[in-house]
């Protein structure tokens, strides 16, 4: 399948969720679909809340993480970037609708809803076989020169 466009195009991020540099991190791999991105993630033993059950905290960072890409990558297309700009999350929230079982493979889709010159609204889907456990939405923005994330995937 390749490698997501985090390891395309951030290969030294140092992000929890999504940076491939970061040794203790999710690195989760994100892949264009229409109108969006998806990936698949499956959680090891130390992201249950409880046994057999996975975090809330490791779902929310992985909709985030996966919903800021969607929008990069949605502005980097919708501007005809060479790369991605970097985008920080404005607001997001998590729905979680049934616990989410360990040993299970995650599927993510990030989906784009609404999308202006430099912030874009995303919607969320997680499911673990044929079972929805989480939805959620966020708003992700693109930041400039000067703000704390400018650089952070370059």
């Amino acid at each position: 399948m390749g490698h997501g466009v985090q390891r395309k195009y951030a290969p030294s991020s140092i992000c929890f969720g999504c940076g491939p540099a970061n040794p203790d991190g999710l690195k989760i791999d994100s892949y264009r679909i229409e109108n969006g991105l998806e990936m698949r993630f499956t959680p090891s033993s130390e992201h249950q809340a409880f046994p057999g059950m996975i975090n809330g905290g490791i779902i929310g960072t992985l909709l985030d993480c996966h919903g800021n890409w969607a929008a990069a990558i949605a502005l980097m297309d919708h501007n005809n970037l060479e790369q991605p700009p970097c985008t920080v999350t404005a607001s997001y929230t998590v729905n979680l609708r049934r616990p989410t079982p360990f040993g299970k493979e995650l599927h993510i889709v990030a989906q784009i809803e609404e999308m202006q010159n430099d912030r874009v609204k995303v919607s969320l889907s997680m499911s673990a076989g044929d079972k929805i456990c989480a939805t959620g939405s966020g708003l992700f923005v693109e930041v400039k020169e000067g703000h704390p994330a400018y650089h952070r995937w370059s």
